[in-house]
């Protein structure tokens, strides 16, 4: 359906559906609102169908636009609220019970590191409530865990997490990872986040376990930030736009020949964005405090 396409962001692969065929896409809902401004664009798969044509799980998927990075105090609290509205906004994130935030990726590897620089924005409260639960029980619980890559760890992340989540049984999962985009314009201009679970390295074509409903046992929300764009694809899109489609995307596609592109002042934008998931996300589970207040507890 992709002619050959990596397409990591929900959006990217109903834009793709759209243009592969006319009329309505079947078993797929979109609509376009705003999130304090910003671009939101909901796409849920309801059926086999729609799973079919997108090629990923039934369920829903946010998608904000920021047509530039913040870079003054208030337009970054704004996207944090932006972020927060959304998850907010999905019916299996759970109200109460404890809350794991895991931040999957490399370190190391700067387009790789959007999880666990996110960890380090996050109001984290499970140890304040065990130890001191006259001033902190008003609080949520909310644990972090850096999981690190099978390289540096020796083990898969699915494994870590899924040993945190047997001892501390938390009531929900929220997989923060680096996305892969389709176009250019969307590297760390979007944020996805959706309801279906993750499949760690996905985007690159490094695919790990699967975090999931399934192999966890609890509900799994994704929040991704795309940092690369696949070069076969972005080549490709290139050509069409060029009026060139006599071309065999195989060609792309040859052993040894997987390139990703990303901005040359990557390091900085993965550095403002990881504070805006870490300040959204710990707005939105923490609902007596404002981003302005949990800012001041982070930072």
């Amino acid at each position: 359906m992709n002619n050959g396409r990596k397409i990591d962001l929900a959006l990217e692969a109903r834009e793709w559906a759209q243009s592969a065929q006319s009329g309505a896409l079947r078993g797929v809902r979109s609509e376009e609102t705003t999130a304090f401004g910003y671009p939101l664009t909901r796409v849920e798969i309801v059926d086999e169908q729609g799973e079919a044509l997108l090629g990923r799980p039934r369920g829903n998927y946010l998608t904000l636009d920021l047509p530039q990075l913040p870079q003054q105090r208030e337009e970054l609290l704004r996207s944090a609220r932006a972020v927060a509205s959304m998850l907010e906004d999905l019916p299996s994130l759970p109200r109460e019970g404890t809350v794991l935030v895991a931040g999957l990726g490399n370190r190391r590897v700067t387009p790789d590191a959007v999880g666990p620089k996110t960890m380090d924005s996050l109001l984290v409260t499970r140890h304040l409530i065990q130890t001191l639960p006259e001033q902190f029980s008003s609080l949520r619980a909310v644990t972090a865990l850096a999981a690190g890559v099978t390289g540096t760890t020796g083990m898969e992340s699915g494994e870590l997490i899924g040993a945190v989540v047997e001892q501390i049984k938390p009531s929900c999962l929220i997989a923060v990872d680096a996305l892969a985009a389709r176009r250019q314009e969307r590297v760390c201009r979007t944020i996805q986040i959706s309801d279906t679970g993750i499949v760690p390295g996905s985007g690159v074509g490094n695919a790990r376990m699967a975090l999931n409903q399934e192999s966890l046992g609890i509900p799994v929300i994704a929040v991704g930030i795309p940092t690369v764009v696949d070069a076969a694809t972005l080549c490709m899109d290139l050509l069409e736009a060029a009026g060139e489609n006599d071309f065999d995307p195989a060609v792309f596609r040859q052993e040894g020949a997987e390139w990703f592109v990303t901005p040359r002042n990557i390091d900085s934008e993965v550095d403002l964005l990881s504070r805006v998931l870490g300040l959204g996300i710990s707005t939105a589970l923490h609902e007596d405090f404002s981003a302005e207040e949990v800012e001041a507890w982070v930072w």
